[in-house]
């Protein structure tokens, strides 16, 4: 239909002539009370923040003299915020002289990693003045 045309039938009804897909050839209108059409909009973007899930960073600090018990509570506790669909951020902190022991500090920091499954990195293990840092979510197919 011709645009002049469905603007003249739009004011016969008293009704607006609205625009829907301006980028499809050729473009898609509606003929509908425009205040109507907003609040239909509104609602369903509404509707879609209230279904959306907002991702959390999740904090989880190891020592280098954690002892292995207290590493696999952590690692459970880590795995509890990645099945809730959260990214963990992981950080070995190294204080004093154990800086001077990075590579012992990197294979636990490794073996901590080991302990925690369904897990992909998001950013892989970085060096920093403190210790080691890295930051993991959910893997592929383990997202809620």
């Amino acid at each position: 239909m011709e645009t002049p045309e469905a603007l003249r039938i739009a004011e016969e009804r008293g009704l607006d002539l609205i625009e829907i897909a301006p980028t499809a050839r050729p473009p898609v209108t509606k003929i509908m009370d425009f205040g109507k059409f907003k609040y239909e909009e509104e609602k369903k973007e509404r509707q879609q923040k209230t279904k959306q899930k907002e991702v959390e960073l999740k904090n989880i600090r190891i020592g280098f003299t954690t002892g292995r018990h207290d590493l696999e509570l952590k690692a459970k506790q880590t795995e509890g915020f990645l099945t809730e669909g959260n990214k963990v951020r992981i950080d070995l902190l190294l204080r004093g002289r154990q800086k001077a022991l990075r590579e012992f500090a990197y294979g636990k920091f490794g073996e901590f990693l080991d302990m925690i499954h369904n897990k992909e990195f998001e950013m892989e293990i970085k060096r920093t003045p403190q210790g080691f840092i890295t930051i993991i979510k959910p893997a592929s197919g383990n997202k809620k």
